[in-house]
């Protein structure tokens, strides 16, 4: 009987605690140090939490989220300042660099938005098509000139020459050698449609619509003829060049170089601004194109080159007084670029110019103008 009272005791005690650090008391649901025993009543107090199985598994959860708190504080901390000073200016300018050093004139135009230039391949394409219909149907060097001076005004001075397929052959080589190097599709738009257009309709472009070509076409005062065999030998210059500057430009990127940017003769007028002797090397060729129908155009430039194999297989090109041959030479006297051989137009050699036409008289301006005063004189008596 004894025995009943101190287990009523004990139960009592079991929720109670006990200050003293240590004791047994303290700790919930034990009595007197005690073990719990096995089919406990259910008035005794369940496990604390994370004693039980599912207690210590909720233990790597919170230590992960412990870890989080932890890099979370670190990361929020301020750094460390560093005294630091950079010992230069970002790019170093001519007072920095010393010696008379001065600051080069950027040359390179500036970059426009990419509907820009998907207009200025537009206008090309245009300006080409109307150059072939000018040529091949109008048979009109009036209106032919016209088109050249607006070619020079926007795609030479307008542009700064930046629309040009001849410099763009560059690009291209490289592209096409270089994996790593790519290029937009404006640039090999701009490559290839003048030559796309050379293999139906012959060069022109080199008409009415390069501003290389136009500046040199408006400067021909009194063109001679150039003896056949020394044209045909400076003509293979342009070839050399071209094989230049391809390998120059598929060199690796430390030694590539683009020689006809480079050494473009005219340019710098575009430009308003450039090297002197680059300078005076464009005036010396307008001077010799006084003379020399567009010496530059039909000895040196490389893509006049390509433009001339494509020519060769043009289904149609300049033709003089096609099914009616009259055979005067009025055409071959008239042609300043040496493209008129045995009466008959060359394709690889004609650059577009009309001149023919406009000294034809069986077809052309000369003869409509011819018809025009025989209209005007038969009209007169009555």
């Amino acid at each position: 009987m004894n025995g009943v009272p101190q287990i009523g005791a004990s139960a009592k005690r079991a929720g109670a605690t006990d200050d003293r650090p240590g004791s047994p008391a303290g700790r919930p649901g034990l009595s007197g140090g005690s073990q719990e025993r096995p089919g406990a009543t259910a008035d005794q107090p369940s496990p604390p939490a994370g004693r039980g199985p599912g207690g210590w598994a909720c233990r790597p959860a919170a230590i992960l989220a412990l870890l989080f708190l932890m890099l979370a504080a670190v990361r929020s901390a301020p750094a460390q300042a560093i005294p630091y000073q950079r010992p230069v200016e970002t790019a170093p300018q001519a007072d920095t660099i010393g010696g008379g050093y001065q600051v080069p004139v950027v040359q390179k135009p500036l970059p426009r938005d990419y509907w820009l230039q998907v207009l200025d391949v537009a206008l090309l394409s245009a300006a080409m098509g109307v150059s072939v219909w000018l040529v091949l149907r109008r048979r009109s060097r009036k209106w032919l000139m016209a088109l050249t001076i607006g070619s020079l005004a926007y795609f030479g001075f307008y542009r700064e020459g930046c629309i040009c397929p001849i410099g763009s052959l560059q690009n291209v080589a490289v592209a096409l050698t270089d994996p790593k190097y790519s290029i937009p599709i404006v640039v090999t738009a701009t490559f290839v449609l003048p030559l796309a257009v050379a293999l139906f309709f012959g060069r022109a472009f080199c008409g009415g619509v390069c501003a290389l070509g136009a500046i040199q076409e408006l400067v021909v005062l009194k063109p001679v003829q150039v003896p056949r065999k020394l044209d045909r030998a400076l003509g293979l210059l342009k070839y050399v060049y071209l094989g230049t500057v391809v390998l120059f430009a598929v060199k690796p990127a430390l030694g590539r170089d683009f020689l006809i940017c480079r050494f473009d003769p005219f340019v710098g007028f575009f430009r308003r601004t450039g090297a002197p002797h680059m300078l005076l090397l464009g005036v010396g060729f307008l001077v010799a194109g006084m003379f020399i129908g567009r010496p530059y155009c039909r000895y040196l430039c490389p893509y006049g080159g390509l433009l001339a194999w494509c020519a060769r297989l043009a289904r149609r090109g300049v033709s003089i007084t096609p099914d009616k041959e009259l055979d005067c030479g009025l055409c071959a006297g008239a042609c300043p670029y040496g493209a008129i051989e045995r009466m008959r137009a060359v394709g690889r050699d004609c650059l577009y110019c009309a001149r023919c036409y406009s000294s034809c008289p069986r077809d052309g301006e000369l003869a409509r103008a011819k018809a025009g005063l025989v209209q005007l004189s038969g009209a007169a008596p009555s």
